[in-house]
């Protein structure tokens, strides 16, 4: 990773493998992550292959999502499906929210 980042900000997680992880640097002095934002980190592991983190952003807090240690070269196909399902639970839950908020605003008139 270039000096000065703190990861990368997933923005787009393909479901077709022949696509790749779309990511954005975050620089060190990036706010946290906003609701549902996924972003991953690495750096070469001590034997070989790299060590991975992804974290998630929630409404008050970035939490550890998930850690591949010793991946292989090609880690961002490991790393998609886990990208990829959490980002579209995110979405759903999302949706939900609003819904949810529409249907009390609706039964307040």
């Amino acid at each position: 990773m270039p000096a000065g980042v703190r990861g990368a900000l997933v923005h787009r997680a393909p479901a077709d493998p022949a696509h790749p992880v779309g990511v954005l640097w975050l620089p060190d002095d990036a706010p946290r992550l906003p609701l549902g934002r996924i972003s991953l980190r690495w750096e070469a592991a001590s034997c070989s292959g790299w060590d991975v983190t992804a974290r998630l952003g929630l409404a008050t807090t970035e939490v550890h999502l998930a850690s591949w240690h010793a991946a292989p070269d090609d880690w961002p196909h490991l790393v998609r499906p886990t990208v990829r399902e959490v980002t579209g639970l995110c979405s759903a839950l999302a949706v939900a929210t609003a819904a949810l908020n529409l249907s009390n605003r609706l039964a307040e008139l």
